[in-house]
């Protein structure tokens, strides 16, 4: 090996070292910023801290005999009867996908196809959408995940769910 083919290298492996340096405070930077402003910014939507609110909620309450159960009367907000209520879930399968769907099929998470991604959607199309509305109303235990019976939202009617499928699948056609 000639002295200038050394010479060579050297610079050459100094000059990738320093791009690898260089790429990896960039990541790091890049990281410690998102991290500061990204999951700040989520925790802190109104909108986000309500449905998680909702969701911690539980699902029933007991009440025991021989007990005072003043404690768990039903509190309707907004002073009309059975109108707030009706008003916390959503009125059509667009807001379904929104407030219940998307936490899911937005970002892939569980194994959820995300919308929109042709190829993950492909194999479940083909079984039609009967199965379809059928795996969104029952839930469904697949080998890529699990789908909670409607998204986890007990309330929601079986057309609110069926019009949530057909919602994300005019997003996938």
């Amino acid at each position: 090996m000639s002295k200038q083919d050394t010479h060579f290298f050297n610079v050459f492996s100094l000059v990738i070292g320093i791009l690898v340096v260089v790429a990896i405070l960039l990541f790091a930077l890049a990281r410690s910023v998102a991290g500061k402003t990204q999951t700040q910014q989520v925790y802190m939507e109104r909108d986000y801290l309500k449905t998680v609110d909702q969701r911690l909620q539980p699902l029933s309450k007991v009440a025991v005999a021989g007990q005072d159960n003043s404690a768990m009367a039903i509190v309707e907000k907004g002073g009309d009867q059975g109108g707030a209520a009706a008003a916390a879930g959503p009125a059509n399968g667009d807001e379904a996908f929104t407030q219940v769907c998307a936490a899911c099929h937005g970002a892939g998470i569980a194994g959820a196809p995300k919308v929109g991604d042709k190829a993950a959607w492909a194999p479940r199309v083909a079984k039609g959408k009967d199965v379809l509305y059928q795996h969104a109303v029952q839930g469904f235990q697949g080998s890529s995940g699990f789908m909670p019976a409607k998204g986890g939202r007990a309330d929601l009617s079986d057309d609110i769910v069926h019009q949530a499928v057909d919602h994300m699948l005019k997003e996938v056609q």
